[in-house]
């Protein structure tokens, strides 16, 4: 028991664990289904998806820095806030929303790391599904946030095994730069879907309540913190870390996605393999193409973010909902003093295992997701602008005009995006 007091102390005094809420966020933005997708990129389309990242970043930086901010300046989560300045049913009708996105979610990125468990260990993969999902809810629900947190910033770690898969295959830097930097775009329907697909699991809502929720998390670990608008002295530093923070763990995200899609593009596409529908298939169709190591290493990568992403989606939805309800909510309460909190993250997980027992197959699950994450995440980006704008709730730290144009960039991208989905 000494020893393993010891290693969790080493493990928090390490600098890994000084970052913010950023890079768990940018972590949990490639979970599995996100792998499934990036996969499907580049074994369908080679190199000539290498854009999409260099693109995206900029923009799901600045969504996910006006979060953080809102969280941080006013110390309450996304939801409370629009409680305050909008319509209930503004409120209702996107937490309901992303209550059934998320399970549907949920669903898909329990079933994948359940059928990536069963290739590496031969096991049935509903036991490991069960497993997998039964270890995540004692974490969440009986472990205190400062010390849940430091094991998902040390997972953080797994995406590093999608950049360690180039090391296993010859890599043409020079057409991957011209590809990345100067491409070649020639959108027909199928390179739409896919483009769309890469986007919506970039924007993804969830993201947003989680981020700025878990600034609140943060501040309140600390007693001497408060909101910056009642502690202007610090809005300096914060709002500093904070831009570092978030636009440094959209970059490891963006960097990730955009290894995940060079690697099956060097491998998979260029093998003749096309139609990638999850990321165990991925990780499979891997194994005779660049070896067995590569998939070890795809395979770990994937289990390490479902061990991110659920929880992260889990508490997102928790978080919205107590907020929305006025309950006690946070990661850092016990059990008993946020019931209602805890209850929804049990029922969202375990509703995503059931859906593994019935007829909906986990690629509709997350098909579905990404349907409904499409119809709240314009609404709820301009949402988030006009409270980033609003001197009610923000006092004297609205967001800037770079940052609010970036946004609105994004808002725009998605809601083309959005459109071309329900039109194809």
């Amino acid at each position: 028991m000494r020893f393993i007091r010891s290693i969790g102390s080493r493990l928090r005094e390490h600098p890994l664990v000084r970052i913010g809420p950023g890079m768990i966020t940018g972590a949990a933005d490639d979970d599995p289904g996100g792998i499934a997708t990036y996969s499907q990129a580049g074994a369908r389309f080679g190199l000539d998806m290498l854009w999409t990242m260099p693109l995206a970043w900029p923009l799901v930086s600045a969504i996910q820095s006006l979060c953080a901010r809102i969280g941080r300046v006013t110390g309450k989560g996304l939801a409370a806030n629009i409680k305050e300045a909008f319509h209930p049913v503004v409120l209702k009708t996107v937490v309901l929303l992303l209550l059934v996105a998320n399970t549907l979610n949920i669903a898909a990125d329990v079933a994948a790391m359940g059928e990536v468990a069963e290739l590496v260990t031969g096991l049935d993969r509903h036991l490991m599904t069960a497993l997998f999902v039964s270890a995540m809810l004692l974490l969440q629900v009986f472990v205190p946030y400062h010390r849940y947190v430091v094991f998902l910033k040390w997972l953080t770690l797994s995406l590093l095994a999608y950049a360690a898969v180039l090391f296993t295959v010859h890599v043409p830097w020079g057409l991957v730069a011209r590809h990345t930097l100067l491409p070649h775009i020639a959108i027909d329907r199928g390179a739409a879907a896919v483009v769309i697909g890469v986007f919506g699991t970039t924007l993804s809502p969830y993201l947003f309540f989680w981020q700025a929720s878990e600034e609140v998390e943060e501040m309140q670990k600390e007693p001497a913190e408060a909101p910056l608008t009642a502690d202007p002295g610090k809005a300096d530093q914060e709002l500093r870390r904070i831009r570092w923070d978030t636009w440094g763990g959209m970059l490891y995200s963006n960097s990730t996605a955009w290894c995940i899609m060079l690697a099956t593009a060097l491998t998979l596409h260029a093998s003749g393999v096309r139609e990638i529908e999850t990321a165990a298939q991925a990780a499979s169709a891997l194994r005779p193409v660049a070896g067995e190591f590569a998939f070890m290493l795809f395979a770990m990568g994937i289990l390490g973010v479902g061990f991110i992403g659920v929880p992260v989606l889990a508490g997102s939805g928790a978080y919205a909902l107590s907020e929305a309800l006025g309950w006690s909510a946070g990661l850092e309460r016990k059990a008993t003093d946020a019931k209602g909190f805890y209850g929804i993250i049990a029922l969202s997980v375990l509703a995503g295992l059931v859906i593994q027992y019935s007829p909906v197959s986990p690629m509709k699950a997350l098909f579905w997701s990404a349907v409904i994450n499409g119809m709240i995440a314009v609404p709820l980006m301009a949402v988030i602008l006009v409270l980033a704008t609003k001197r009610s709730v923000m006092g004297g730290f609205t967001a800037s005009r770079p940052l609010l144009a970036l946004g609105w960039i994004a808002t725009l991208v998605m809601f083309s995006a959005s459109l071309m989905m329900f039109i194809t």
